[in-house]
């Protein structure tokens, strides 16, 4: 980087030139044509010098004569121009400090929501080259679902990501409402939420009935069409005491208890209408239970549910406590903490699908608050969980969440910024939380030493920025921010020319053979959309058939919300909260940025009645000389009640592993072997040179 010294010895040695170099007579106006400088401090418009009257004057080095008085002049306005290179080069280090313009990110990110509506666009519609679509949704079932948002780059409308981004875009503003109002931009969100409710409102027309899909993805994406002309089936999909779907209907209900708190205080008619909703959608996903793709099956293998719906009815639960302050919402939170996995589940990944540290998140607060009451060591077993989290995103771990070179969080090929975004969210809070909340206790305790507030954010900060462009390429993951973004984004409306500009009809297979493959950035830019980013190493191909790295998702922008209105308001105060003072004498400052560390297995963070014991049973040599050793591996139930939906995290596995099954959260038993009562085992084996294999519990359920 270009240093402001030289800057200044490179212009003090012009003058000196300038100045006592006879034949030179016209200073010129800007030493370097890159920096602007104001007309009050243009040191000298071009003048003429008559040649001969230089040449009738002494050499100034032979005569030590004064020089000219024009020389002079430069000289006072040279130093006035060091001055204001000076000033822009302290805003310079500032800004590579700070970084960017979160606000401006904001701003984006807000914007990309109304390129994702279906429905009746409003007069106030701000992307213009989007157009009314999806306007027959609902009508083959005999009901109005027009409206909502459609996930990603195609034209469908599933229910669950939606539900959630609802939910991640109202926490935001409960959070970080005043930042958004600073950086005004609150309205917006608010509209963006009430764009998602306004549909679950349609989409719930009976207690016991909810439509959670429109379309169907395997017909969609044998299609590329814009969601103006969309010419594929628009059936819709629902859930009902014959069909239950407790997951969905739960994050249903938690997105509208959620957004009954952003309108209580503008539209409380309209904020006691969600949550009217929202407890007859958890009383309908607790009586009716089971998992809503297998009663919606054609969203299996789009948004299927993996981590079941457990995690979906607390996490209902604990937005209808706080809605409400209703006590039967936190015993329930308490009560089914164990047989629903609150308790049990220790995962350093939040999405879409598993919200069990979002859960954990919501009840610490409950804790440090002193909202527990009767039911605080549960909240406490909640809380371990909330901070073995915390401590797993920032390295500090004894599981820690692998990086990539250039520091992003990596956890799949496939769009993995969703999980950097969600996961920025809840350290976020909960750093705020570690803060400001009497029962913190001003921080988290890792196994690799304190994260401190400061560290968390600090530690946010750079996987926002990365995503904005402070990465090893140098690209901006959040499209239309910064100079370099992905232009090729997986996206059907964005690729096609808009329905403004050529009405044309564009036929599915027309989408296909003249706009998909086109090597050409999209006609239209997607504002503020955050794609699926780079692999482990930092690489990334903008190209549109890339679906995996270019596509982008709501539930990737929803989480940023908050997390940029934080930043933003924090850049107005100052960035002293980000700095990292040196440690206390003798603190550990131990941070990871690699993959889990090898340890001794463990009985997971919080103390958990799953034993897990590790034996070499057989050495083996080769003719290389490595040694290659047999692992035996025993999990043991020591509680009292049976152990169901076990998973268990297996990392630095280097060999073939038998006895478990790989699921989307880790290994599971195999399925002959569902459950372990009181004092049973399992058993499984490893082969591999050297160390054991690092071996944990992620979840599990007692019942």
């Amino acid at each position: 980087m270009f240093q402001f010294s030289n800057l200044v010895t490179m212009v003090l040695l012009y003058c000196v030139l300038l100045c006592f170099h006879t034949q030179v007579v016209k200073p010129p106006l800007n030493l370097y044509p890159s920096i602007h400088v104001p007309s009050s401090l243009q040191f000298y418009k071009y003048h003429s010098f008559p040649l001969s009257s230089l040449q009738s004057q002494p050499d100034p080095l032979l005569t030590h004569t004064a020089p000219p008085h024009w020389c002079i002049a430069m000289a006072r306005n040279v130093m006035a121009l060091l001055g204001f290179l000076a000033l822009a080069s302290a805003v310079g280090m500032a800004s590579a400090a700070g970084g960017h313009d979160y606000a401006l990110a904001l701003k984006k990110s807000i914007l990309y929501f109304e390129a994702q509506r279906s429905g009746v666009l409003p007069p106030n519609q701000r992307v213009t080259w989007r157009e009314n679509s999806g306007l027959f949704d609902g009508k083959a079932n005999g009901v109005d679902l027009v409206g909502g948002y459609y996930d990603a780059g195609d034209n469908v409308k599933f229910g669950l990501p939606m539900a959630f981004t609802v939910t991640m875009m109202s926490w935001g503003i409960l959070e970080y409402g005043k930042q958004m109002a600073a950086a005004g931009e609150l309205r917006n969100a608010m509209d963006a939420v009430k764009w998602g409710t306004d549909y679950f409102i349609k989409a719930h027309p009976e207690p016991d009935v909810l439509y959670g899909e429109v379309g169907d993805g395997d017909t969609d994406h044998s299609c590329w069409q814009r969601p103006e002309d969309m010419s594929t089936s628009r059936q819709a999909f629902r859930i009902d005491p014959q069909n239950p779907g407790s997951d969905l209907a739960g994050e249903t209900a938690a997105a509208m208890a959620a957004a009954s708190l952003v309108f209580r205080g503008t539209y409380p008619g309209y904020a006691n209408l969600l949550l009217e909703h929202s407890k007859q959608l958890f009383a309908f996903a607790d009586k009716y239970r089971g998992k809503y793709d297998a009663s919606i099956t054609v969203a299996r293998n789009y948004y299927g549910s993996f981590s079941g719906y457990g995690d979906e009815l607390l996490w209902a639960a604990a937005w209808l406590y706080e809605a409400t302050e209703e006590g039967c919402y936190l015993e329930y939170l308490a009560r089914n903490g164990d047989a629903l996995g609150g308790t049990g589940w220790s995962i350093n990944q939040f999405g879409w699908d598993v919200k069990y540290p979002g859960v954990q998140v919501l009840a610490a607060k409950f804790l440090l608050q002193g909202r527990a009451g009767a039911h605080a060591a549960t909240l406490q077993r909640y809380r371990q969980n909330a901070e073995f989290f915390v401590c797993s995103c920032v390295g500090k771990g004894a599981v820690n969440v692998p990086r990539t070179p250039g520091g992003m969080m990596y956890h799949q090929r496939w769009n993995n910024l969703q999980f950097v975004t969600s996961a920025s969210f809840l350290l976020t809070v909960y750093s705020d939380y570690a803060t400001r909340l009497p029962g913190s206790g001003g921080g988290v305790r890792c196994p690799g030493g304190a994260a401190r507030p400061y560290e968390i954010l600090a530690f946010v900060r750079s996987q926002v920025n990365y995503i904005l462009g402070d990465n090893p390429r140098g690209t901006s993951y959040m499209v239309g921010y910064g100079g370099s973004f992905p232009r090729q984004v997986h996206h059907r409306g964005a690729s096609i020319v808009s329905v403004r500009k050529d009405p044309s009809f564009v036929s599915c297979q027309e989408g296909y053979s003249s706009w998909y493959p086109r090597p050409a950035g999209n006609p239209n830019v997607l504002e503020g959309a955050v794609v699926g980013g780079p692999d482990e190493y930092d690489d990334f191909a903008d190209e549109r058939n890339n679906y995996e790295q270019t596509e982008a998702a709501t539930y990737n922008s929803a989480p940023l919300l908050g997390v940029l209105a934080r930043l933003a308001g924090a850049c107005g105060t100052g960035l002293e909260e980000y700095q990292l003072p040196p440690p206390a004498a003798g603190e550990n400052q131990t941070t990871s940025s690699s993959p889990p560390r090898r340890r001794r297995p463990h009985h997971g963070p919080p103390p958990s009645p799953i034993e897990i014991e590790q034996n070499v049973t057989r050495t083996l040599a080769t003719r290389r000389a490595t040694t290659y050793r047999r692992y035996s591996v025993t999990v043991t139930n020591r509680s009292r009640k049976t152990v169901r939906e076990l998973h268990l995290g297996v990392s630095e596995l280097r060999g073939r592993l038998w006895g478990l099954d790989k699921a989307r959260y880790g290994y599971v038993p195999p399925r002959w072997l569902p459950a372990l009562r009181a004092g049973e085992s399992l058993r499984f084996v490893y082969v591999q040179p050297g160390a054991p294999a690092n071996v944990w519990v992620t979840g599990y359920k007692l019942v």
